[in-house]
């Protein structure tokens, strides 16, 4: 039998995180600089708490206006502090231990995943933090590399819904065919991806792929079908979905 995780970016002021956490095992929350602020972490905790769902925090820039989706001139530094800031800020709401995992948000995910120097920092905020937290980012990525060097645990993270670049990046959302929205082809995909750790890229090759763990985003009611479209298929296919710390071993 395969194994993966589901995880979901949550916290951020969607109205489906309710229905959308029973059926994931990994939440991110959102720790208040893109989104969110202390009363959506303690709700959204909560929920994940109830529902057995692992807790994972998840960090953008200061920059709500332009949801951290916008990438930054930020030093190294910055990117540490911002880390250390809001992984603290859900530890003290949640408990320091009850924190599986962290996920960085949107242009700090995108910027780090090529920037050795922004990964760097990243994992030693979280090591200075919580040294026995795993850092979830995106398969092959310098994220994953400086984790891997450091010593810190990780989850390879591939996406459901992103069309990917010939070297593994995300394709950016600017650009044309970036979002995947034929959710059959996105099934298929997630389904390739988890069971013979290859992908197709935008520019057609077949490209590996380290699948721990696969991003769903819970922000509509489209989102809340494919989830269960998408739990359907590991069914039919041999694929258990399991906790973070399973899906890594």
């Amino acid at each position: 039998m395969y194994k993966i995780n589901l995880n979901c970016d949550l916290g951020e002021g969607a109205a489906f995180d309710n229905r959308i956490i029973p059926l994931i095992n990994s939440a991110n929350i959102a720790c208040g600089f893109h989104a969110g602020d202390h009363a959506m972490m303690e709700a959204t905790a909560g929920l994940c708490i109830d529902n057995n769902v692992d807790i994972g925090a998840h960090p953008g820039y200061p920059d709500k206006e332009n949801f951290g989706r916008t990438n930054l001139d930020v030093t190294p530094e910055q990117v540490y502090d911002y880390t250390r800031t809001q992984l603290k800020a859900l530890g003290d709401i949640v408990g320091k231990d009850k924190i599986v995992h962290i996920k960085p948000h949107g242009a700090m995910y995108n910027q780090a995943a090529k920037s050795k120097e922004l990964s760097d920092a990243i994992v030693a905020a979280i090591t200075d933090y919580n040294k026995n937290l795993i850092l979830m980012a995106l398969s092959g990525s310098q994220m994953i590399k400086s984790a891997r060097e450091k010593g810190l645990r990780y989850a390879s993270e591939v996406f459901a819904d992103r069309a990917y670049e010939a070297d593994g990046s995300l394709r950016a959302r600017s650009l044309e065919n970036s979002m995947i929205t034929d959710e059959n082809l996105a099934v298929e995909r997630v389904i390739k991806m988890v069971k013979t750790g290859k992908v197709v890229a935008y520019t057609g090759e077949e490209i590996d792929i380290e699948a721990h763990s696969v991003c769903v985003h819970g922000d509509s009611e489209k989102a809340f079908t494919f989830v269960k479209k998408l739990n359907e298929a590991f069914s039919q296919n041999d694929i258990k979905t399991v906790g973070l710390i399973e899906a890594i071993k």
